[in-house]
C-alpha cells in the first residue's frame, strides 16, 4: 500500500469511504509533496508523458467524454485504485472536466446521483462541474 495523499492541501477530495483523490489543473505547477501512483487525464488531445502510470481519456474542455464507455471504465479503474493508491484526476483548469469526473467517483462512492454534483462542490471546489450537460452526465452516471 503506498502512502496516502495528505487530506489537507487544496485539491483533494475525500469520499465518503474515506478515499482520497486529488483533482488538479494541469496549467498549474504540479503541487509539492507526493506525485500520484495514478492520474487520469481528461483533454482533448493525448498529454506529454509521465513518470507514473496514467491513463487518458479524450474529453473536450468543456464537453463530455468521446468514448463513454472507455470513461466509465477508467474511472472504476481511478475508484477503486484510490483505495491504496495516491489518484490524481486532471484537466486543463481543474474545473468542469475534473469536477465531473470526481462527482462520478463519488457515485461509485455511494453518493446518490442527484447528490453528487453537490458534494463535489462542498468538498473540492464551487465551480466544480461547469456546463448543463456535465450536470446531467453525472446524474445519469452509472
Amino acid at each position: 500500500m503506498t502512502t496516502p495523499w495528505d487530506p489537507t492541501p487544496p485539491g483533494v477530495l475525500r469520499l465518503p469511504s474515506g478515499r482520497l483523490v486529488r483533482g488538479r489543473g494541469l496549467r498549474n505547477p504540479l503541487p509539492d509533496g507526493p506525485t500520484p501512483t495514478f492520474a487520469l487525464y481528461l483533454l482533448g488531445r493525448e498529454p506529454t508523458a509521465v513518470p507514473w502510470d496514467s491513463r487518458w481519456i479524450r474529453w473536450p474542455d468543456f464537453w463530455l467524454p468521446s468514448d463513454r464507455a472507455a470513461a466509465r471504465e477508467a474511472l472504476r479503474e481511478a475508484w477503486e485504485r484510490a483505495q491504496s493508491e495516491r489518484v490524481e484526476v486532471a484537466c486543463g483548469g481543474g474545473r468542469g472536466r475534473t469536477g465531473t469526473a470526481l462527482a462520478c467517483l463519488a457515485v461509485l462512492d455511494g453518493v446518490p446521483n442527484s447528490e453528487a454534483v453537490k458534494y463535489v462542490r462542498e468538498h473540492y471546489s464551487k465551480h466544480a462541474v461547469e456546463t448543463p450537460w456535465q450536470r446531467r452526465y453525472v446524474t445519469h452516471f452509472s
